[in-house]
């Protein structure tokens, strides 16, 4: 199975920046990925992925602009480069993937990691 672990938040301030890592048990050429983010007391919501072998990448349009989605095939790793970070990005982002076999939404998905914009 596909398993994902993410890492990289922690508190920052507004204005700020971070970098989450995401590592894949599989390679990550076979899969396709996307982060999502589910702040306190709301539903857990789309913000990015990038999909098939030309690594096409679509963004939430409150995030465009300031927010990055790429991988690294060599690490298995999906990473999400966060800049200039706003109090309404406060959330725990997950990681998740599909192999381009599974038709569907993404069905493996990580543990979370947290994110916290100060002012």
């Amino acid at each position: 199975q596909v398993q994902l672990k993410e890492s990289g938040g922690g508190l920052v301030q507004a204005g700020g920046s971070l970098r989450l890592s995401c590592v894949a048990t599989r390679p990550v050429t076979e899969l396709d990925m996307a982060w999502y983010r589910q702040a306190p007391g709301k539903e857990r919501d789309f913000v990015a992925d990038i999909v098939g072998e030309g690594d096409s990448t679509t963004y939430t349009d409150s995030v465009k602009g300031r927010f990055t989605i790429s991988r690294d095939n060599a690490k298995n790793m999906l990473y999400l480069q966060m800049n200039n970070l706003k109090l309404e990005d406060t959330a725990v982002y997950y990681c998740a993937a599909r192999r381009r076999t599974e038709v569907g939404g993404y069905i493996h998905w990580g543990q979370g990691t947290q994110v916290i914009v100060s002012s």
